[in-house]
């Protein structure tokens, strides 16, 4: 032993740069984040384990793109591009939208602030570079996409946790092993990105355009597919909107 922890060791014996690269590889097996093919923006991407993994995990189908304000060396994936810049700079915003085109399946962050050593300094910094890491994620995630983004614990988390909650399926914390002990860092995972026009608990007039393989009613709001038990095709009726998935969404009926 180097005297370093284990997944140091791990790192430097398995080729990834940093031993991050084994946090991100137990996020992506607890919460399924990659699939062959998908397309992966990595925020504080350098020094670039967590794009080595990345790219390991969508394959030569898929596309990852590291961004940081770090010159990040080349890595030995065709799949995998790097974008030097501040993502609080339009310039940045733009040469990644180059890079990835219109929509991503997945945006993950491991952007962490400058220590000062004050808990409470350093716990508010953390939130507000996972603030900006959300604001990319909405930015660039298609329909059902997932995000992850680190951030220390502390009294700031419950706010941003629960924004992000009304834009996803669902949102957890998650501490990989491969976290320091001594770390109070955490990881907030959310799924299924929602871009439907409508929110749990909303009360509209549609009307029935088609029938669902089960039997329910189909109806269209703004080309978004909301499924209705007990109506028929032709019904004009005022539903409430129970439950809603990146994709579709369930109501029922109220008249």
């Amino acid at each position: 032993m180097t005297g370093k922890d284990e997944y140091y060791n791990r790192s430097k014996q398995e080729g990834y740069r940093a031993r991050s690269a084994y946090k991100l590889k137990q996020l992506d097996a607890e919460a399924n984040l990659f699939d062959a093919g998908d397309s992966v923006v990595d925020l504080g991407a350098a020094p670039g384990g967590w794009l080595q993994v990345a790219a390991e995990a969508v394959g030569e189908s898929g596309t990852v793109v590291g961004v940081d304000r770090q010159r990040i060396r080349s890595l030995d994936a065709a799949t995998v591009e790097t974008v030097r810049g501040d993502m609080t700079e339009e310039r940045t915003v733009d040469r990644l939208h180059e890079a990835v085109g219109d929509a991503v399946d997945a945006v993950v962050s491991d952007m962490a602030p400058n220590m000062t050593g004050e808990y409470s300094v350093d716990h508010a910094r953390s939130v507000h570079l996972a603030r900006q890491a959300f604001d990319v994620a909405r930015d660039l995630l298609a329909p059902g996409g997932d995000f992850v983004a680190k951030v220390f614990d502390g009294p700031d988390l419950a706010d941003l946790r629960s924004d992000m909650e009304e834009s996803f399926e669902y949102v957890r914390s998650i501490r990989p092993d491969a976290s320091r002990d001594s770390s109070s860092e955490l990881y907030l995972v959310a799924k299924g990105y929602l871009t439907a026009p409508v929110a749990a608990g909303d009360e509209l007039v549609v009307e029935i355009s088609d029938e669902g393989r089960e039997g329910d009613g189909i109806a269209r709001v703004d080309g978004f597919t909301v499924f209705v038990s007990d109506a028929d095709v032709g019904e004009e009726l005022t539903v409430r909107i129970a439950d809603v998935k990146p994709r579709f969404a369930f109501a029922e009926r109220l008249s």
